[in-house]
């Protein structure tokens, strides 16, 4: 149950990684247990279960590690240097979006264009706990203010609550869309 928390809670990859690593201790105890009384199914069953789980050791405590490891390097060497303005873009998600001073929500998710690589909006979820009641809004990119910890609209809170929330897997395909979005 510990491994599951771990693993399902995305606390990054360490804590998932070594979520791996409980999955992979359960895994061979329960092959030993399997050999020891003679139940092979509980052999066969946990000793591939004990592979799976040492490829997501190496995924998560080798490779995403790295990744994210890279990226942190990239964004603290930007923060000593004279220009700090980098920031991972897998880093969006989860960043607080702050109106009027106040944080309202968090960025889930920026969707870019496939021309020139830049953000095109925006979403952004706000109320709920654990995703549970939350409503996601997309805002332009021509609304929202980067900055290397958050992100600042550039309209109120009312203007962003007056954005119509977005239907569960039926975002927008344009900023053009948004735009027709907003002004209803």
């Amino acid at each position: 149950m510990i491994a599951a928390m771990m693993t399902a809670s995305n606390l990054g990859a360490r804590v998932t990684g070594w979520g791996f690593v409980v999955f992979t201790i359960g895994s061979v105890a329960w092959s030993l247990v399997g050999l020891s009384s003679g139940q092979t199914n509980l052999v066969a069953t946990n000793g591939f279960l004990t592979l799976v789980n040492l490829i997501g050791i190496w995924r998560w405590l080798g490779k995403q590690r790295a990744y994210e490891d890279g990226g942190k390097s990239a964004t603290a060497a930007s923060r000593r240097s004279g220009y700090p303005d980098l920031f991972t873009a897998t880093g969006i998600a989860g960043m607080p979006v702050v109106a009027d001073g106040e944080t309202i929500g968090k960025a889930v998710e920026a969707l870019m264009t496939c021309d020139y690589g830049s953000v095109s909006y925006v979403v952004v979820a706000t109320n709920g706990t654990g995703g549970i009641g939350e409503e996601l809004r997309a805002v332009n990119r021509t609304q929202i203010d980067f900055a290397c910890n958050r992100l600042t609209l550039r309209g109120s809170r009312a203007w962003f609550e007056g954005l119509p929330p977005l239907s569960e897997g039926n975002w927008p395909a344009t900023p053009s869309e948004l735009a027709q979005t907003d002004q209803r």
